[in-house]
């Protein structure tokens, strides 16, 4: 019996065709990329990789692009080989980590890689779970760094969602390294359907169930059921009916100012959240996920449940779930529990309800994840990062929206977020079908759902870039010009280098036919073409000129404006509005000015700086009234009378001027002159045939011109990874952090600072601004280099007393400092430090209970301890980077204070 047929014994259900593809290829020494849909068992592939190391007594890592997973994964892998054959290292938690099979997450093992670890001796396999996170604009660099710089010798496991260039990527994974297969499985094991939830009625989104039953997904372009187009139509008519009642117009029914409706006009009730859930339950369609893109509204959506006193569950299992909770999440310190919501936790989870989002403590959702996995949590409200890779498979999937906060705005989810998400719906050896639900709004579009539904077009684009951290563990590792060409392996680059292919094409086809158009434009009498060039630069040197004349003009005209007071009379030069005017208001303005006059027809209007092409001046003065109101018509016809009594003994070369071309400059006149006495003197000057010869030269400067543009693309598109490696490359130089092919002594911290702000804590290392600083503060000052508002808030931080407030605004100095050097070499990777959390994270060092600290700063418990790992994190990674320097050991001193109650490694 093979390898792979005593694993694949293993399992209770024969493996799929692309897992044993994808398996065969792995023990066949090659590397494997495998994209498939959610819930298609993409894992099975990496769960081999780990079996076959261990099986061959090699190492296997197995990487996670977050926490949450990677902690999930351990306990699957120890539960199959046992707590000695498995480690699990993540930013705050190290087990066994010399065990065969270490689960990580991905930035640990980028980390091992730059540190040259002795971890890696011996490592045969990598598993890259949720690679497609390499598009992630943050952390997605991390993820090339490993595939670029892991040893030869590993062969390499990608597992992706389904993205329409995996060919591409698969390409670029076997340039870089070496034999890959790309196994492309689009067939989900259960079959999902769509669905609309409009009112009581669950309706089918497309028009017959042309769906392909082992796929999963309808094609592109299929009909949308006729039933959801009436509602829709219905529902545009009522609203529009709504707002003809609130408008004030009147008309015949049909006319212009009463369009005749458009269906009955009747509204859609939307059904509430437990009134969704009795549908799902009367239907058998539970367990569900029902996503909700807030999370406050998961918590709100609990409550509802709670109040409308649902039950999902039996006796008995309330019973176990209480055990349950109790003998996990319950062992916390009573005091925090009450501060947590524990209570209300308990009761929402032994009614099948619960809540999952960044915000709840990781203790929670780990709890909430246990439960619904063993069935005894029914329906889970959730943000998008629960179809982050974490198993948590549905019999039905609900969406109740499809837009979501960006960050910026609220906006369309994709094609590839509707997919990630209604992908969990259908559990393998559980469900015959999957259900994905919408939530009916109004002003929905059917047609534009059905699209979100089918489409399979959701490239994967690289997000690397070079860091200041990769740049000199790079060059200490390799050197420069090495480090270049390990750049120029990037995906990102791969990916600009195919986009070029087809520029490149452009631009071979306009340089044949430039040949083509000189060939054109020969002459018999001599060198057209250079006869063409002496009129082109006639043409040019004369635009030039007149270009030259009409901003001198304009800046004289301006400066005449800025002259004019009210009640001066003018002759406006032109335009719409040409002739004699008074100024009401002269609009003076930085972005141009734009007076307000009344003319002498009555009119009032703001002219723009185009209606005076040359300067003018006041002709005339007439007096206005202090409260003169131009929107009044009387005043109006008072002020045109003035004017045109102000003017009545003008000539009128004043009130009608005529715009004088003025001379061209006397340099530019003599080049001119010169060079068309050279082109009356060239042979081509006679051709008969000169005008002819000339179209095809117009032509050929034309296409020269933008063939110069498409040659300037492509040389910006060519090696932009190494030419910015090179940008960041020259800060370092300035800072003293590289010298040639050599990392200073003073830049070997910076190899160790992990950090969006890595420059910032290194230069504040170097410069003394973390000295003298007890524990307490180094953890206040460093939370600034960490947090970042996910919200901008333009109030002042709370900042503690003490040195605190005079170092954070040391920091602040040097980043602006900072940010000016790399304007000056067109890069823009640092931001402002934060203080936000500054205040927090002092007082939670100094012992203040969390409920205090919670209330005061307004933080839910999930991003208070996802907010303080992190910091306790970066404050290893200074001490690590500060060498013998007092700072390292108060960096230490932080972290012991830092990690206490709910903060405790996991």
């Amino acid at each position: 019996m093979s390898i792979l047929d005593g694993f694949a014994a293993t399992y209770g259900f024969p493996l799929d065709d692309f897992q044993v593809e994808s398996c065969q290829a792995l023990e066949e020494g090659h590397g494997v990329l495998v994209a498939a849909p959610t819930g298609a068992g993409k894992t099975v592939v990496g769960e081999f990789a780990v079996h076959l190391a261990i099986e061959t007594g090699r190492k296997c890592f197995y990487t996670t692009p977050i926490k949450a997973l990677s902690n999930q994964k351990y306990h699957d892998l120890v539960a199959r080989y046992g707590p000695e054959q498995v480690g699990l290292l993540t930013g705050d938690t190290s087990v066994n980590g010399e065990a065969p099979v270490v689960v990580m997450t991905t930035e640990v093992l980028r980390n091992m890689l730059y540190a040259g670890s002795r971890t890696l001796i011996g490592l045969g396999f990598v598993v890259m779970d949720e690679v497609h996170y390499l598009a992630d604009r943050s952390r997605g660099a991390v993820w090339e760094e490993v595939i670029i710089h892991l040893p030869e010798s590993v062969s390499i496991a990608s597992l992706s969602a389904t993205v329409s260039n995996a060919e591409e990527f698969g390409e670029w994974l076997e340039t870089v390294r070496g034999e890959t297969r790309t196994i492309v499985a689009e067939r989900r094991p259960v079959p999902l359907y769509q669905h609309v939830m409009v009112g009581r009625r669950l309706l089918d989104l497309f028009a017959s169930s042309d769906i392909d039953a082992s796929a999963g997904f309808v094609r592109e372009g299929a009909p949308v059921n006729d039933e959801l187009m009436r509602i829709a139509r219905d529902d545009w008519a009522s609203s529009r009916l709504m707002r003809d009642r609130r408008s004030t117009r009147k008309g015949k029914p049909g006319s212009s100012k009463n369009p005749r409706s458009v269906g009955n006009g009747r509204r859609v009730w939307i059904p509430g959240r437990v009134e969704v859930i009795d549908r799902l339950e009367r239907d058998l369609l539970l367990p569900a996920i029902v996503f909700i893109f807030s999370r406050a509204a998961c918590d709100a959506a609990v409550q509802q449940c709670l109040d409308a006193n649902l039950r999902l569950t039996t006796p008995a299992e309330r019973d176990e779930v209480v055990s349950f909770v109790e003998q996990t999440v319950g062992l916390l310190p009573g005091a925090d529990l009450d501060v947590l919501g524990y209570h209300e936790f308990l009761d929402a989870l032994s009614r099948g309800v619960a809540a999952h989002h960044a915000g709840m403590l990781p203790a929670f959702k780990q709890c909430v994840e246990a439960l619904y996995l063993r069935g005894l949590v029914k329906v889970v409200f959730a943000t998008e990062t629960l179809a982050l890779g974490i198993n948590m498979p549905a019999r039905t999937v609900v969406l109740e929206k499809l837009t979501k906060w960006n960050g910026e705005t609220h906006a369309d989810i994709t094609p590839g977020e509707y997919t990630q998400l209604t992908g969990r719906a259908g559990r393998r050896g559980l469900d015959i079908e999957g259900h994905a639900v919408v939530l009916w709004q109004p002003g929905m579009n059917p047609r534009e759902l059905a699209g979100l539904a089918s489409t399979r077009t959701y490239p994967l684009r690289s997000s690397f870039r070079p860091s200041y951290n990769m740049a000199v563990n790079l060059v200490n590792q390799y050197g420069r010009h090495r480090s270049r060409e390990l750049l120029e392996q990037s995906f990102a680059q791969f990916q600009a280098d195919r986009a070029v292919v087809g520029l490149a094409r452009q631009l071979r086809k306009a340089e044949d036919a430039l040949d083509g158009y000189a060939e054109a434009a020969k002459c018999h009498l001599g060198d057209f073409m250079d006869y063409a060039d002496l009129r082109r630069q006639i043409n040019e040197i004369e635009k030039d000129a007149s270009r030259a004349r009409k901003a001198e003009r304009r800046d004289d005209a301006s400066v005449s404006l800025e002259q004019l007071k009210p009640g001066d009379v003018i002759v406006v030069p032109t335009g719409k509005f040409a002739g004699p005017a008074v100024v009401v208001d002269p609009g003076l303005s930085e972005h141009g000015h734009r007076p307000l006059v009344v003319t002498a027809s009555r009119q009032a209007k703001r002219l723009a700086m185009i209606d005076f092409p040359v300067p003018v001046e006041a002709v005339g003065k007439v007096r206005l009234p202090k409260s003169f109101d131009p929107r009044n018509p009387h005043l109006r016809k008072l002020a045109a009378d003035s004017v045109k009594q102000a003017v009545s003994d003008l000539p009128l070369s004043v009130t009608r001027p005529r715009l004088e071309k003025t001379a061209i400059d006397p340099a530019a006149a003599s080049e001119v002159a010169d060079l068309r006495a050279r082109m009356r003197a060239h042979p081509c000057h006679g051709c008969a045939e000169r005008e002819d010869h000339a179209r095809w030269t117009e032509r050929y400067f034309k296409l020269q011109r933008d063939t110069e543009v498409l040659a300037r693309r492509v040389e910006r598109r060519t090696n932009t990874i190494a030419r910015e490696f090179d940008r960041v490359c020259v800060v370092l130089d300035a800072l003293g952090y590289l010298d040639e092919d050599r990392v200073t002594d003073r830049g070997r911290g910076l190899t160790r600072i992990y950090s969006d702000l890595d420059l910032v804590a290194a230069e504040a290392l170097r410069e003394g601004l973390l000295d003298d600083l007890s524990p307490s503060q180094l953890a206040s000052v460093l939370s600034v280099l960490v947090y970042e508002a996910r919200r901008p808030d333009e109030s002042a931080p709370r900042l503690p007393g003490g040195p605190i407030a005079p170092a954070i605004e040391a920091l602040q100095r040097l980043a602006g400092q900072l940010e000016r050097l790399e304007k000056d070499n067109k890069l823009a990777y640092l931001r402002q430090p934060d203080a936000g959390f500054a205040w927090t994270a002092y007082r939670w060092a100094e012992g203040d209970p969390l409920d205090e600290l919670l209330t005061r700063a307004d933080l839910t418990a999930g991003d208070f301890v996802r907010q303080m790992k992190q910091l306790v994190d970066f404050a290893g990674q200074i001490a690590d980077a500060a060498g013998d320097s007092p700072v390292r050991k108060t960096a230490r001193a932080a972290v012991d204070l830092l990690r206490r109650g709910i903060v405790s490694p996991d």
